[in-house]
C-alpha cells in the first residue's frame, strides 16, 4: 500500500505492523524460499545473458526486475479490486518475505554472548559465517566492530530501505524491487574479480540510485534516535572515507550516534558485505582521531538499542501519518 492509497484507507501502518509481529512469532531464516528463489533466478539470468558486455547486464537487470515485480503488482491490483482486506493480506505476505529484521539477528546475538563469555574463537567463527570474511586474525574489539558494521548495513538493507520503498505507490512491488535490486548489485559483482566486469556495473549503479534516498534517510533516523550532533559531524567528516558511499553514510552516522569508532583497518574477504569499505587506517587516517570509543561488547548492546529506536521512530511516524490522513478524510457523501 502506498502513499497514494492513504486517502482511501490507511493500511500501510497496519501492513508493516502485522508483518513485524509475524516476524517476531515466526521469523524466516536467511535461506527462506523467497531468498532462495531470487538467488536461483539471478544466477540463471546471469548465465543466460552474461557475455561480458554492459548492455547485456542492463537488459538482464531490467528483465529480472520486471519478472519479479510485475506479478506482485498485478496480484496487488487484483486484491484491491476484490476487497481492501485482501490487499492488506497481500501486503503482509510480501513484507513478511522481504523484511529481514530477524534473518541474521541470531548471529549478532550469539556473537554478543560469545564475547561476553570471553570466547573469542566462537565469536570469530560466527562472524565468519555471517560476513563470509576471514576472521582468523581478529581480536575482541575487531570482532565487535565488524559485527556492528554488519548489523547497521544489514538493518538498512533488510528493514529501513524496504520501509521507504513500500511507502510508494504499488508498495509491495516496490519493496520486492528494492530487495531484488540489492541482491543483484551484490551477486553480479562477486567475487572481487568480477568487480570491474561490465555485466554487473549497471546493477551496482542502479542500486546506488535506488538506495540514494533510503540510505540518507536511515542515517538521519540514526542521528535522531542517537547522539544527533556527533552523528551529523561524523557523517560530514568521515563518510567520504568509504569507497561505498551509502555504506560510508550509514556507518559514519551510526558510529557518531552511538559514540563508537567504526571503520578500522581490517582485511575482509572478497565476498563480504563490507568489501567496498576503505577503512580509516588503510586510508592513512589515524583511527584515534574519530569520535567515540573503541568497539566493545557494550557497544553491541548499543547497536541493538539504536536499531530498535530507529524502528520505533519509523512506526511512530507512520502511525501519525495514518491518523492524520484518516482524520482529514471528508465525511460527506
Amino acid at each position: 500500500m502506498g502513499l497514494a492509497d492513504f486517502e482511501s484507507r490507511p493500511m500501510t501502518f497496519f501492513s508493516i505492523l502485522f508483518a513485524l509481529l509475524a516476524k517476531q512469532f515466526e521469523p524466516l531464516r536467511a535461506d527462506n524460499p523467497f531468498n532462495v528463489a531470487v538467488e536461483a533466478f539471478s544466477l540463471r539470468m546471469e548465465g543466460w545473458f552474461n557475455a561480458g558486455q554492459a548492455t547485456h547486464g542492463r537488459l538482464a537487470w531490467l528483465l529480472t526486475i520486471a519478472a519479479v515485480t510485475l506479478p506482485v503488482a498485478l496480484v496487488y491490483w487484483l486484491c484491491l479490486r476484490v476487497h481492501p482486506v485482501l490487499a492488506l493480506a497481500w501486503n503482509v505476505v510480501v513484507l513478511y518475505c522481504t523484511l529481514g529484521f530477524r534473518h541474521y539477528s541470531h548471529y549478532f546475538t550469539s556473537i554478543q554472548l560469545a564475547l561476553n563469555a570471553g570466547d573469542d574463537a566462537t565469536a570469530r567463527r560466527l562472524l565468519a559465517q555471517w560476513t563470509r570474511a576471514d576472521t582468523t586474525a581478529l581480536e575482541g574489539p575487531d570482532i565487535a566492530r565488524l559485527a556492528i558494521e554488519q548489523a547497521l548495513v544489514t538493518s538498512h538493507h533488510h528493514v529501513f530501505g524496504v520501509f521507504f520503498w513500500f511507502l510508494l505507490p504499488l508498495g509491495p512491488a516496490c519493496a520486492v524491487m528494492y530487495r531484488v535490486a540489492e541482491h543483484l548489485a551484490k551477486a553480479w559483482n562477486q567475487p572481487a574479480a568480477l568487480k570491474n566486469e561490465a555485466f554487473g556495473l549497471f546493477a551496482a549503479r542502479a542500486f546506488y540510485w535506488i538506495d540514494w534516498i533510503p540510505a540518507r534517510l536511515t542515517a538521519v533516523v540514526f542521528a535522531i534516535v542517537g547522539n544527533f550532533e556527533d552523528a551529523i559531524y561524523a557523517w560530514r567528516n568521515f563518510a567520504s572515507r568509504w569507497q561505498d558511499e551509502a555504506v560510508g553514510i550509514l556507518l559514519s552516522a551510526g558510529s557518531g550516534a552511538m559514540g563508537v569508532r567504526l571503520g578500522a583497518a581490517v582485511q575482509t574477504a572478497a565476498d563480504s558485505v563490507l568489501v567496498d569499505t576503505v577503512f580509516l587506517e588503510a586510508a592513512g587516517v589515524d583511527a584515534e582521531s574519530q569520535l567515540g570509543e573503541e568497539a566493545s561488547v557494550r557497544a553491541l548492546q548499543s547497536t541493538v538499542g539504536l536499531v530498535w529506536r530507529a524502528l520505533l521512530l519509523w512506526l511512530l511516524l507512520l502511525l501519525l501519518l495514518s491518523v492524520t490522513v484518516w482524520m482529514g478524510r471528508p465525511t460527506g457523501p
